[in-house]
């Protein structure tokens, strides 16, 4: 019988804590660490954020990002069994074959510790200021994770589609393992994107009856594809079920990855001091780790 995982989300911390907080994690027993990916804050937006009730960002230009593959080379470095996935990295305005050097480094260097999280990404300017065309995004980003899961696999590839066109090429060396690829993301197109060729996925903030009907599509969607017995992971990030009574729920909904930040039930800002981030993570790894949460 499975345990429900916790993932310790970092969003938004100051960068000199990453190293401590990843040391930190391991020690108390966190699965992994989810990185959260951000491009530029631009000073006015072409679209709503599409995870808040207003349509407003909940952090400013001053407001801390780091790279999340670097993030993860970092963090990896100095621990030896935490796993990292983003959640999500945006894909729309990146390069699909710099993206799969990048992975393709990260996983090695990690020792196969890395998850790969992927959206499309939900603001104009990130991707017409990357020079990529808004339009036709999804499409774009399918063939995107084609390009990247072909060139990981290893050997010499070609690709000739839609968006990206290459001759015979290698990235070296490969990863001596898969990486696993979530696919984020709450439109029924996302849904199905993720039943079709996600090894999981992971939400945005959602209320606990919100993941049971997303959990519930990706079912069908999974059955449709013929993928309903293949492993699957649900990483979640549930915005009203705390506690044990809580993740009890969680597990038995058939989510497998908690994503929790301990501080911030303790009243902890995102730009807390260390210490105390460090004191809420082992009172909470005590109450809910050290004892796992079995699905009943």
């Amino acid at each position: 019988m499975s345990a429900l995982k916790f993932t310790l989300g970092i969003a938004l911390s100051p960068l000199d804590q990453l190293p401590e907080l990843a040391k930190t994690a391991e020690e108390c027993g966190f699965s992994s660490i989810a990185l959260p990916d951000s491009l530029f804050y631009m000073q006015s937006a072409a679209a709503d954020y599409p995870y808040t009730p207003d349509g407003a960002r909940f952090w400013g230009p001053d407001t801390p990002w780091v790279d999340p593959l670097i993030a993860t080379a970092t963090m990896a470095a100095v621990t030896s069994r935490l796993r990292f996935y983003t959640n999500v990295l945006k894909l729309g305005s990146r390069n699909p074959l710099l993206l799969a050097r990048q992975v393709g480094s990260v996983a090695n260097l990690s020792g196969n510790r890395f998850g790969f999280g992927v959206g499309i990404g939900w603001a104009p300017e990130e991707f017409e200021w990357c020079g990529v065309p808004f339009a036709r995004r999804g499409a774009r980003v399918d063939e995107m994770i084609e390009v990247i899961k072909l060139t990981l696999a290893g050997g010499m590839v070609e690709f000739h589609g839609e968006f990206f066109d290459f001759d015979p090429l290698q990235i070296s060396p490969a990863p001596t393992e898969p990486v696993p690829f979530y696919i984020g993301g709450h439109t029924n197109v996302a849904l199905r994107r993720a039943a079709r060729v996600g090894d999981g996925w992971t939400s945005a903030m959602m209320t606990y009856d919100q993941l049971c009907t997303t959990i519930g599509k990706l079912d069908a969607l999974r059955a449709e594809f013929g993928r309903a017995e293949e492993p699957f992971e649900i990483q979640a990030v549930c915005i009203d079920r705390f506690g044990r009574s809580g993740y009890q729920d969680l597990v038995d909904a058939g989510i497998t990855d908690a994503i929790v930040i301990p501080w911030m039930a303790d009243g902890i800002g995102f730009d807390g001091d260390l210490a105390a981030k460090q004191d809420s993570m082992r009172r909470f790894a005590a109450e809910h780790i050290a004892q796992p949460v079995l699905a009943r």
